[in-house]
């Protein structure tokens, strides 16, 4: 009777064994050495680029003559600085640990089916995000580094990595956060952690609420913006809206992707068009006017594949219509 527990132990041993010698031979044959294929050893080629010390300056480029008129005058040119460019040296460092990264991938594979990757991530304590340097932020705002205010509300704030850029101008500082493994970094960090359907119902106000590409990852994004627009404080308040172009919203529910019930429609095909629709049709229709508007990129901590990853943001300082 005894050996079918064994049984099942060799079994589960073996396997592991071929899952980890099956990742790196896989790696291995990104080594460059190995990729026979012209269009495949191109795509290398590129992934090696982006991850060596030439970071791309495109993520940063705009052309004011395409954005909208009222837009034009807004747009803050951004560019590549040294705490953004510690971000990507870090996770470049991190990607190498190949141990680590085994494991990661053999966690997520296992748990995927029934954990969300923000979740996987939380538990694993990896995948951290990276929007904006604390310099970034003070231009966006237009603020020095000595001013400070009251209150912060960071929305979505994931495991509070984005949240700690912003932390020194703020007394208190209040989180969102949907994901339980994310809650748990946060309350590490003592942040005060109220729900989704809480913190718009105090009986106090915010002097800045961020919202980091929330928007195409929320169920109903135009109830969100009128909620933000009421719960700042009155004059004075700014909204740090980051989002994701194109913009492609989905809601994850459970590993699964869904259509979120309050579909935007984001007309325009390249950036500046995009940016033009969201300031003039989305902001404008829940009473938000943008006061300024720059390109940055949305990093990411990358995997034993890939050193980092990337997608373009269009970040908006936001403030009530008066």
């Amino acid at each position: 009777m005894s050996s079918h527990p064994q049984m099942r132990t060799l079994v589960f041993g073996a396997w592991v064994v071929f899952y980890i010698s099956l990742l790196l031979v896989m790696r291995r044959m990104w080594t460059g050495k190995y990729v026979r294929s012209p269009l495949a050893r191109a795509l290398f080629v590129n992934m090696v680029s982006e991850s060596e010390s030439s970071y791309d300056q495109e993520w940063y480029r705009c052309c004011p003559d395409l954005l909208g008129e009222s837009v034009r005058p807004l747009f803050v040119q951004s560019q590549l600085d040294p705490d953004t460019r510690a971000f990507l040296k870090r996770s470049e460092e991190k990607s190498g640990w190949l141990f680590t990264q085994l494991y990661h991938s053999f966690f997520s594979t296992v748990f995927s089916p029934i954990m969300s990757r923000t979740s996987i991530n939380g538990f694993l304590g990896r995948g951290s995000m990276f929007v904006f340097s604390g310099d970034q932020f003070r231009r966006l705002l237009g603020v020095g580094p000595d001013w400070r205010a009251d209150r912060l509300l960071d929305l979505g704030a994931g495991d509070g990595g984005v949240t700690d850029v912003m932390v020194s101008h703020f007394r208190d500082i209040y989180v969102t956060e949907v994901s339980t493994p994310m809650k748990w970094q946060l309350q590490k960090k003592s942040y005060k952690l109220l729900e989704i359907d809480e913190w718009q119902k105090t009986d106090f106000q915010y002097d800045v609420i961020s919202c980091l590409n929330l928007l195409d990852r929320c169920d109903q994004p135009l109830d969100l913006l009128r909620d933000i627009k009421l719960s700042l404080v009155p004059g004075s308040g700014r909204v740090i809206l980051a989002a994701v172009l194109p913009f492609q919203p989905y809601i994850e529910i459970g590993g699964r992707w869904v259509r979120p019930k309050q579909h935007l429609k984001i007309k325009g095909k390249t950036w500046e068009e995009q940016v033009t629709n969201l300031s003039s049709e989305v902001f404008a229709k829940v009473g938000l006017e943008v006061e300024a508007v720059t390109r940055l990129p949305y990093l990411c901590e990358g995997d034993m594949y890939k050193d980092y990853y990337f997608l373009d943001d269009a970040v908006f300082v936001l403030k009530a219509q008066d």
